[in-house]
């Protein structure tokens, strides 16, 4: 049987090593804003374009014809949200993970030359938002080409190489991790199954898992779970507490993956920032980047290690 792309070993909590982050932090807490550009329409196709979440609007129209009020409500994110978001990190002192497709850093350069000016991380997000990875699951040169064309934009655009990746709609294919291997990246962040990084053995070698959150994620939150502000507040509040007491034995990872046309409404963003005020009263926090999470990793915990039998 011919060496599979990607692929990581089952190692249940219960038989690592002890994590100890920088510091003795108990939680590595990144805030990811997901700053993405979906296309208007794609002459010819008759399919609706991938939605990436419930609509504001439900009714599916054709690929090939602009969606007005689904379209635009995504848009208030990039004229109004992001700047909202950014005014609250701004106040508070917390530098984000921000994501960006690759259409984004072309489209809307104001909002990336916004994120550099802060020094935030930017992390490439795919090419165009509706455009899966997945789609190219069977022709993997394909999804290579999506993934070069994205990296090679975002050197241009962000002035260095990237170093961690998330795909759009976390849709990455079994080839994903190699391909990002085989461009010198050391971060994948596509995986919801774990609380701590680990490694992903991939063909050009090892890369860091930094994994991701679907559950503590505006869109799941508000979007589609209908949470109001004070109920998203109490849940943000609650996953950072467990996790922070679990973290005094080995560190967790907590991502808030957050959307500015989502939170960035003027009726929800009271909720990141309560929760962030919550976060900085306490000790033993950490706020990375990806890449200092994959860096770090790498340096002091090359693989996780087993307890001895």
């Amino acid at each position: 049987m011919s060496q599979p792309p990607s692929s990581y070993d089952f190692v249940p909590l219960p038989d690592r090593a002890p994590l100890k982050f920088p510091g003795g932090a108990h939680v590595a807490l990144i805030f990811t804003i997901n700053i993405e550009y979906w296309e208007p329409f794609r002459p010819g196709q008759k399919e609706p374009l991938f939605p990436g979440g419930p609509a504001t609007i439900p009714h599916a129209l054709p690929g090939d014809v602009l969606d007005t009020a689904n379209w635009t409500w995504r848009e208030y994110g990039q004229r109004v949200g992001i700047w909202r978001l950014m005014d609250v990190f701004d106040a508070m002192g917390i530098a984000p993970s921000c994501t960006c497709n690759g259409m984004i850093m072309i489209e809307r350069r104001r909002i990336i030359d916004a994120v550099k000016d802060r020094g935030w991380e930017l992390v490439p997000h795919n090419w165009a938002q509706n455009d899966l990875l997945t789609n190219y699951a069977h022709s993997p040169e394909q999804e290579r080409a999506v993934i070069r064309r994205t990296l090679d934009t975002y050197e241009q655009t962000v002035g260095k190489p990237a170093k961690a990746w998330l795909s759009s709609a976390i849709r990455g294919t079994a080839h994903t991790p190699a391909f990002l291997k085989e461009f010198g990246l050391i971060a994948y962040c596509d995986y919801l199954n774990d609380d701590q990084p680990y490694l992903i053995d991939t063909v050009h070698g090892p890369i860091v898992c930094v994994p991701y959150s679907n559950d503590i994620n505006d869109f799941n939150m508000f979007a589609r779970g209908g949470l109001s502000t004070r109920d998203g507040v109490d849940m943000l509040k609650l996953c950072f507490d467990q996790l922070h007491a679990e973290g005094a034995a080995t560190g967790r990872i907590m991502n808030v993956g957050l959307h500015p046309h989502v939170i960035g409404q003027p009726h929800r963003i009271a909720a990141l920032r309560e929760f962030i005020e919550y976060v900085k009263g306490k000790s033993n926090v950490w706020f990375p980047t990806r890449e200092q999470i994959a860096t770090w990793y790498l340096a002091q915990v090359p693989r996780h290690v087993r307890h001895s039998s």
